[in-house]
């Protein structure tokens, strides 16, 4: 399916590491001529990390999908009312969201959003990246594989020798694996080794 016009979700929560490689992977996604709407966990929104500073983030996200992003719950809710999504994507999806997703907690922008979306029985995309994928994390990615319109960027270990539990989605693969979740496919293998 192409993505040209395509109404699309794009929610980023605090896997910090790799906000670099999620503005990448969202150009490449607004290049494919998508229309983008970035959803900020509070984490996001507000922490200044190592790796980057919340307000030079919010604007980098502007900048790309020319469009404010929705960064609380309050504005997050309408997306299920309003149908305002195509396809929702979660990259980074930390295992703290997998939780909230799986137990269908709402108390963040991003749960909210992937909550109303999901009331539509439209696609979700979710692109894990979380040290305990292979331990705490593992029971709630088996149970979102079983939910209908759930779908999964094909993930790996970074770095099995120092952080063997740890997983991260294979975020050069995520524009694809949007166009296959819209055609309600899961791209396999999911788990690359």
């Amino acid at each position: 399916m192409e993505l040209k016009d395509k109404k699309i979700g794009f929610a980023v929560t605090g896997s910090f590491c790799t906000l670099s490689r999620t503005l990448e992977t969202l150009r490449t996604l607004k290049s494919t001529g998508a229309q983008i709407t970035p959803v900020l966990s509070e984490n996001v929104a507000t922490l200044d990390t190592r790796f980057y500073k919340a307000r030079d983030f919010i604007k980098d996200v502007t900048d790309i999908c020319e469009v404010a992003p929705i960064m609380s719950i309050t504005d997050a809710e309408p997306i299920g009312p309003k149908k305002l999504f195509d396809l929702l994507i979660v990259a980074p999806c930390t295992g703290n969201t997998l939780a909230k997703i799986t137990y269908g907690i709402t108390d963040t922008p991003v749960t909210m959003a992937v909550k109303a979306h999901m009331r539509n029985a439209r696609p979700l995309l979710i692109a894990v990246s979380t040290n305990d994928g292979l331990a705490g994390s593992a029971k709630n990615i088996g149970q979102l594989m079983n939910y209908k319109n759930v779908f999964f960027v094909p993930f790996t270990q970074d770095d099995p020798i120092k952080k063997a539990t740890s997983l991260v989605a294979e975020f050069e693969k995520l524009t694809e694996c949007a166009a296959l979740a819209l055609d309600k496919v899961q791209m396999q293998p999911v788990l690359i080794k």
